[in-house]
C-alpha cells in the first residue's frame, strides 16, 4: 500500500497485479504529479495511458469527469480497484478501450507519453477528431522518455507544441491544436514471415511490431506439434506463436491472449488475413494472464513472457502467467516458456510443477517444458 499526496489530495493507490510487496514500486511517478500541478478548464478530462489510475483516482477526488484511455486491460483494472480503495464513485469513469473512437470533445486532455511512438501516434491521430482549438493537451513523461521525435509527432498532428521546464525528473508538453489537415497513412505494420507464406499484422501497440523478435524466432522451432485439444498462446502479441502453433496442430484449438487489447486484435488480424479457413479453431480473448479460465482444461500453454511492467524490470508479472498456466492444464498437459538465459524461471518452474526440462538453448534464450502430473 503507497500514499500518494499533493497539496489538494490523498490517495491509497496499488499497483496491479498485486506483486505481495507493496513498498516495491509506486502506482505513480513524478510526471502523475507534474500534470496533476497544472490548472485545467472545467468540464471533462481525457486522461490516456493511466498505468494505475493515479490520474483518473486524483482527477475524480477533485470533483472531474473523466475518460480513462487506455490499450491495457490490466490499467484498467488498476484503476478501478484504486477507485475502490478510495471511495471514489466509478460511474463517474468512462473506460475507454485504444481502439474505441472518442465521440465527444473533452475539456483537457492528459497523456502519459508512451514509450511506443507508434502508439503515440496512433492516440494522437484519434484525438483530431473531437480537438478544438481551446482544447487544453498536456502530456507528460520522464525526461530521457521525450525526444525530439516525440515533440515532431504533437506537432505534425496536433499543431504548436512548447515543453516545460524539468521537474523532478520529468517534463510537460504542451500543445495546441493548430493544424487544419493531416494526411492519412495506415498505422498497422506489415511484414512477411520468413520462411513461410504468411504475413504478420501489427497494431500500434504491439511488442516487436516492426520485425519477428529474436526469442519468438528461437521459440517457434521448438513448439509440440500434434497435439489435440485447446493449446493457449499466453501473452500472444502478434500471434506468431498461436499461428505456428495453429499449423503444427491441426486438431487443436488455439486460444491467443494477452491484456494488450491492439495485440489480441493484431493476433485476429493475422489468422484472419493468413488461415481464415481456420478461423473457427481460434478463440481471442483480452485478459489478464489467465483469469477467469476453467481450471484443469488445456492440453497446452505456450508463453514467451514479459520481464518488465511499464518502466520497471520485475518478473512478477511471468510468475503470474506460470502460476495460471499450471492451474489451467490438464493432468499431462505441458506449459512450454522462451525466456533470457539470465532469467531464474527453470528453478520457478520446477519449484511449481515438480519437473523443468531444457528443450533448447542458445546464447542468449533457452525453451523450457514443465508437465502438469497428478
Amino acid at each position: 500500500m503507497s500514499q500518494f499526496e499533493l497539496s489538494d489530495f490523498s490517495l491509497t493507490l496499488h499497483r496491479f497485479p498485486r506483486t505481495g510487496d507493496d513498498n516495491a514500486l509506486q502506482a505513480w511517478d513524478a510526471a502523475d504529479e507534474y500534470l496533476l500541478q497544472q490548472e485545467l478548464p472545467p468540464g471533462p478530462v481525457a486522461v490516456f495511458n493511466d498505468n494505475f489510475g493515479a490520474l483518473t483516482c486524483a482527477l475524480l477526488q477533485s470533483g472531474r469527469r473523466v475518460w480513462h484511455i487506455s490499450d491495457s486491460l490490466n490499467s484498467q483494472q488498476a484503476t478501478q480497484i484504486n477507485l475502490a480503495e478510495n471511495q471514489l464513485d466509478e460511474s463517474q469513469v468512462t473506460f475507454l478501450g485504444s481502439m474505441t473512437a472518442l465521440t465527444e470533445t473533452p475539456a483537457a486532455v492528459l497523456i502519459k507519453v508512451p514509450k511506443t511512438l507508434a502508439l503515440l501516434e496512433y492516440q494522437l491521430v484519434s484525438l483530431r477528431p473531437v480537438l478544438t482549438a481551446e482544447t487544453v493537451i498536456i502530456g507528460g513523461a520522464k525526461v530521457k522518455d521525450i525526444h525530439n521525435s516525440t515533440l515532431g509527432l504533437f506537432e505534425r498532428i496536433i499543431g504548436e507544441t512548447k515543453t516545460s521546464l524539468a521537474k523532478k525528473k520529468a517534463r510537460l508538453i504542451f500543445s495546441q491544436r493548430t493544424v487544419d489537415t493531416l494526411t492519412a497513412r495506415d498505422l498497422i505494420e506489415r511484414w512477411p514471415l520468413e520462411g513461410t507464406p504468411y504475413t504478420i499484422h501489427n497494431h500500434a501497440n504491439v511488442f516487436s511490431r516492426q520485425s519477428l523478435d529474436i526469442g519468438a524466432r528461437f521459440f517457434m522451432r521448438h513448439l509440440p506439434r500434434n497435439l489435440e485439444g485447446d493449446i493457449i498462446d499466453l501473452g500472444c502479441g502478434n500471434g506468431v506463436i498461436g499461428l505456428t502453433a495453429l499449423t503444427h496442430n491441426p486438431d487443436a484449438a488455439i486460444h491467443f491472449v494477452d491484456e494488450s487489447m491492439m495485440a489480441v486484435a493484431s493476433a485476429r488480424l493475422t489468422i484472419e488475413q493468413n488461415l481464415p479457413e481456420d478461423l473457427s479453431r481460434c478463440h481471442f480473448t483480452v485478459n489478464n494472464a489467465l483469469s477467469g479460465f476453467s481450471a484443469d482444461s488445456y492440453a497446452a500453454v505456450l508463453c514467451n513472457p514479459p520481464f518488465h511492467q511499464q518502466n520497471a524490470v520485475t518478473d512478477h508479472v511471468a510468475w503470474q502467467m506460470f502460476r495460471d498456466a499450471f492451474r489451467c492444464l490438464q493432468h499431462g498437459g505441458e506449459f512450454r516458456v522462451v525466456a533470457n538465459r539470465h532469467l531464474d524461471h527453470q528453478r520457478k518452474l520446477k519449484k511449481l510443477f515438480g519437473n523443468c526440462q531444457l528443450v533448447a538453448s542458445n546464447s542468449k534464450f533457452v525453451v523450457l517444458r514443465s508437465v502438469k502430473l497428478r
